[in-house]
Parts: C-alpha cells; structure tokens; sequence
C-alpha cells in the first residue's frame, strides 16, 4: 500500500520565510485516507510513492483568497518544496462550483494602511512560490475562477479545466473598476500572448471553458469528474522528463517575470494600499458588499 500523509500546519506558522522557492517536481493517483489541517482552509495529501502531492483549497463557501487562506497556502507550499521527496503539485478545489473566487473583498474594505500591505505581500508571495516553485504544477479547475482565482491557475506549469460551460475563467478586474497589476499582465501575456491579454484585460472577460481553450488560457477539457485522474495522468508524463533539465528551462522561461516583481514589490505594494485606500474605492467596495447581502436575504 502506497504511503500517504496529510500535512498539518500547526508548528510551520513560526517558520514562514517569504523567500524564493526552491523544490521539485510530481503527482499521484487518487488519493486516500485524507485528513484535514486544523484550519479547515488548505488540505494536502502527498502520496510518497509517487512524488505526487494534491491541494485541495476548502474555505467556503468559495475559497476567497483572504490573509488567512494565503499564508496558509504559502506555508503548504513552502512545506512541499522542501520535502524532496515531492516532486509535483495538483491544485483542486474542494468547494461545489468553484475554483476561487478570487481576493478577499473583507481584506480590502475598512481596515489600516498596514493590514492592506501585509494583504497584498501575502498575495505577491503565492505568486512568487508558485509561479517560481521547482515543482511540476497543475491546477486541475473544477470550477469557476475569475480574476484573483485566474492568478492561482495561470502559475501552474499547465491547467486542466472541467467541461462545464457555466463555469467561468479570466481576469475580470475591469468589470469592478479595478486595474490588474503588472505582475497579472506579465503572467497572462506569458500564457495567451499580448494581444490575447489585452482584450482580455480591457474588457475583463470571463471564458467558458471552450474559449478558454481556444486562446490557450487553459490546456485541456475533460468531464469534471475526470479531471483529477486527467491531472494525475498528465503529472506523469511532465515526472518523466530529466528533472534538472525541465527545472533549468522553467527558470529560464519565468525568471525575467519574477525578477520584475521582485524588483518592484514594495512599490507594487504601496501602489495597491494608495488604491484601495481611496475614499471612492472604499465607497464602491461597500456597495457592492450590501449588495452581496441583499442577494443573500
């Protein structure tokens, strides 16, 4: 019987570095005998018999990227990568619908200057782990994920997304009066090319999975209760390339864009408190939150 384990974060919050990623590459066939953290947030099941490990995002009601969520996401990561006997990573979501919803709108609404940096470094640092972790990564999307959520799946090394088309996909940020940072363009423009992201971004489109497809926002289409044995399957063949080899052409192909955010992070973060401190932006994000409430009564 393969030897499975869940991590638990307990311990690992005192020793968060939010330093550069470093780790390797896998993913593993369905997995049992699964255990839950104690935040109830993040859940990982790593299969040692294949390198393999699975994330599966479980903050309801639709895995908003809060302070919380991320930190314990960067904490899973940073675990995985330094276990070397994991070599891949499949996101998933364990919410009905949907993959992520994207940031917190609680985190950017009434709170201090301070508390909105340490938001937006939390959200910087998952992009850093992921997008620059040595670590075969697949977002296995079985759901929708719009703006925030896109970020999350646009990092992986390559993303499966279940054929349902009232899911939806894509930076949206637009659609709110909100402009993507750099680092969001950078990292679309890498993945459907510059004209693709500019419309995209211009008009904050959301794709149903085919046309996600077809501009390459995601690689592949299969039946949602497929798609983790879909991952699973494409792990393996990314496992069975020469690890240095595929590690070395990841950096090259990504550093320039992770150097970029790197040596812009702390105006990136001043740019966003600036933003989100704006009386107006405080205004819309209120409304939009009692209207939220009033869909919910």
């Amino acid at each position: 019987m393969a030897l499975r384990r869940s991590y638990s974060l307990s311990g690992l919050l005192s020793r968060l570095s939010f330093s550069s990623s470093r780790g390797r590459a896998c993913v593993s066939p369905i997995l049992t005998t699964q255990q839950r953290n104690q935040s109830n947030k993040i859940k990982v099941d790593f299969d040692q018999s294949t390198g393999v490990a699975v994330m599966h995002m479980q903050s309801p009601p639709v895995n908003s990227l809060s302070l919380d969520f991320l930190t314990e996401f960067c904490i899973s990561v940073e675990k995985l990568e330094m276990d070397k006997g994991c070599r891949g990573l499949i996101i998933t979501s364990g919410q009905p619908k949907v993959f992520s919803a994207g940031l917190d709108i609680l985190e950017m609404y009434g709170k201090s200057p301070e508390h909105y940096a340490e938001f937006w470094k939390a959200v910087q640092e998952m992009w850093l782990k992921l997008y620059s972790s040595n670590m075969v990564t697949v977002a296995a999307i079985n759901g929708s994920s719009p703006a925030g959520g896109c970020l999350v799946a646009l990092t992986c090394d390559y993303r499966i997304m279940a054929d349902n088309p009232r899911y939806s996909i894509g930076l949206n940020e637009t659609q709110l009066g909100i402009v993507a940072p750099f680092w969001f363009k950078d990292t679309l423009v890498n993945v459907v090319g510059h004209r693709n992201t500019e419309i995209s971004l211009q008009l904050g489109l959301l794709y149903n999975p085919l046309d996600a497809l077809k501009i390459g926002l995601v690689d592949q289409l299969v039946p949602e209760d497929q798609i983790l044995a879909a991952a699973t399957q494409t792990m393996s063949k990314w496992l069975a390339i020469p690890e240095h080899a595929r590690q070395l052409t990841k950096s090259m192909m990504r550093l320039p864009t992770v150097d970029k955010l790197r040596a812009n992070r702390e105006a990136d973060i001043q740019n966003f408190v600036g933003f989100v401190t704006k009386e107006s932006i405080q205004k819309s994000l209120r409304m939009y939150m009692e209207m939220l409430k009033q869909r919910k009564a």
